[in-house]
């Protein structure tokens, strides 16, 4: 299914609309490069997920705790809270997000391999429900710190199960030479140490071995290692409350087929069989990937001899995936154009780098002044731009219905300005 249908966009009357809103409309109101969001597609992806795991539970315990660094926009979080979705989080300022997003402290697992004290000490003062430990090290300083505080630290290791996702390099998270996570084998006697701390109480046991995957077998296989794991754990008397394979199930971005979320659901089931421990899932990507688009104006129409260039107000800074993952994005014209025939396109930025390139060899009708969307760009999109060449970010809107509101302000040099000072 192609990204388009799946974020819910449809032609009428030659005119690209998203929901009830007419992008056109967006564009005469709040400009260009600017993210546009569905709160539609953004509630049905959630649901889809929330109800294949619900069936497979069948009443028993189940957290979806919502990847924030997919996409952190205050919007985002709020819809997905009042759904009841938690979060997971990767550092302290998310934290901040959640909660003024109207998020429960005690729903949010904190994620991420470099948490300050100061990260620490603030998310265990607000309560949250787990810390996913990343190493020996941290596990020591969140025992100093939470005893420091009289509380203690609700803990579960992100264990490295050394499984293969078998996605680029960049975002694969489960191997022994990656970054993340406690190596298999150390895992045991660790949380024995743990279990032995008087500022730490062991609640779970958690992984994630990479994005974008569209095969559930390597998140299966790494379910089942976790649940072998903590079956050893409870023979030597230590209780877990919740198992986590963590996230990573892939979208549509160009001709993927997606993981089916009621057989990926089951089988995680089949994985804790009898077990009364909760079922934790920390998917990102899967609940915002595909409720949003990045709306574009083409500058320039820059004809040649061996390469033809549509040059867009939209660039690297703004949506950092094409060059950073080699990533597809779909990009359609807003305004379709029977009388004009299409003409193959690098779909470019203005930006100074040649990796400034948001497409490849795209067959587009458009000439300057036209409108296009960039697809599949809810997540890892604005939360990854910066202000390279002193670009101001974009602005961010929500539509709902036949409604579309303004969740984030596009910035201006006036804001990038602002903290900078000249020497006396």
């Amino acid at each position: 299914m192609a990204p388009i249908e799946v974020f819910g966009a449809h032609y009428r009357s030659g005119e690209l609309w998203v929901e009830g809103v007419r992008l056109g409309e967006v564009a005469e109101k709040f400009g260009t490069p600017t993210f546009v969001y569905s709160r539609a597609a953004l509630t049905k992806a959630y649901r889809q997920l929330d109800e294949a795991v619900g069936h497979a539970r069948s009443g028993r315990p189940y957290t979806i705790c919502y990847a924030v660094k997919a996409n952190s926009n205050l919007a985002v979080l709020n819809t997905l809270a009042r759904l009841g979705a938690g979060f997971d989080i990767v550092s302290g300022g998310e934290l901040t997000r959640v909660l003024r997003a109207g998020g429960e402290a005690s729903k949010v697992v904190f994620s991420g391999l470099g948490k300050t004290a100061r990260e620490i000490a603030f998310a265990l003062k607000a309560g949250i429900k787990c810390f996913n430990v990343e190493s020996e090290s941290e596990l020591l300083r969140l025992n100093e710190i939470a005893i420091s505080l009289g509380l203690r630290a609700p803990v579960a290791l992100r264990v490295n199960p050394d499984v293969d996702a078998k996605t680029h390099p960049y975002i694969s998270t489960g191997l022994k030479n990656n970054k993340f996570g406690i190596a298999f084998d150390r895992a045991r006697a660790i949380y024995r140490s743990a279990a032995a701390m008087l500022g730490v109480k062991v609640v779970g046991v958690d992984c994630h071995i990479g994005s974008q995957l569209t095969d559930a077998t390597p998140l299966v296989e790494a379910m089942g290692k976790i649940v072998a794991l903590a079956d050893q754990l409870a023979a030597d008397g230590i209780e877990i409350h919740h198992i986590c394979p963590g996230g990573g199930i892939g979208v549509t971005y160009e001709n993927e087929t997606p993981i089916d979320l009621t057989t990926y659901a089951a089988a995680l089931e089949r994985a804790i069989g009898g077990r009364s421990a909760e079922l934790l899932l920390e998917p990102g990507r899967a609940i915002v990937g595909n409720a949003g688009l990045l709306l574009s104006r083409v500058e320039y129409v820059k004809l040649g001899d061996h390469k033809n260039f549509l040059i867009i107000d939209a660039a690297m800074n703004d949506l950092i995936r094409p060059a950073l993952y080699q990533a597809h994005h779909e990009i359609v014209a807003v305004r379709q154009n029977s009388s004009r025939g299409g003409t193959e396109f690098d779909v470019v930025g203005p930006v100074c780098e040649s990796a400034d390139v948001l497409g490849y060899s795209r067959k587009l009708s458009a000439s300057a002044g036209d409108l296009i969307a960039v697809l599949s760009a809810g997540a890892y999109g604005f939360v990854m731009s910066s202000n390279y060449n002193t670009r101001p970010r974009s602005a961010e809107v929500m539509v709902d219905g036949d409604g579309v509101h303004i969740v984030r302000e596009r910035e201006t040099v006036d804001n990038l300005l602002s903290g900078e000072h000249l020497l006396p």
